[in-house]
């Protein structure tokens, strides 16, 4: 398994895994939307697990300057609990202590239990914390 940045030709791989694999999209949460607007920042942090030169999973991360955040944590069914995702996240995780991050986030719906249990094992801890956001769009 090999993990690197996105590439162009990745986008209908990566498309395919995100629609199989994440929430039913809204509008902000567009597979090929997302992919074009974190090409547009071009900080590097969009990330592919490869095997064979297949997609098998994906991390975006973003960085502000004061915290970090993790996004779009996808492993194809095939390839879960094979340590691509811990993979992945140690990947990120790497390229935001480099850019001097100290803190990084991320969200997980509450009702996805085996998803914070895999977050926990990595070091990440639920906060006592309220989430909130504001859609931009109608």
């Amino acid at each position: 398994m090999q993990i690197r940045i996105y590439r162009a030709p990745d986008e209908q791989a990566v498309i395919a895994l995100w629609n199989r694999l994440l929430e039913p999209r809204a509008p902000h949460n567009d597979p090929a939307l997302n992919i074009r607007k974190k090409q547009e920042v071009a900080d590097d942090l969009f990330f592919v697990a490869t095997l064979e030169e297949r997609v098998v999973g994906t991390v975006m991360g973003g960085y502000d300057g004061h915290r970090g955040w993790i996004y779009s944590v996808a492993v194809d069914l095939e390839y879960q609990r094979h340590g691509i995702g811990s993979a992945l996240l140690r990947h990120v995780e790497a390229a935001l202590i480099q850019r001097g991050c100290l803190k990084i986030n991320l969200q997980v719906r509450a009702t996805n239990t085996e998803v914070i249990a895999f977050y926990q094992r990595l070091g990440f801890e639920v906060e006592e914390i309220v989430s909130m956001g504001k859609r931009l769009y109608s």
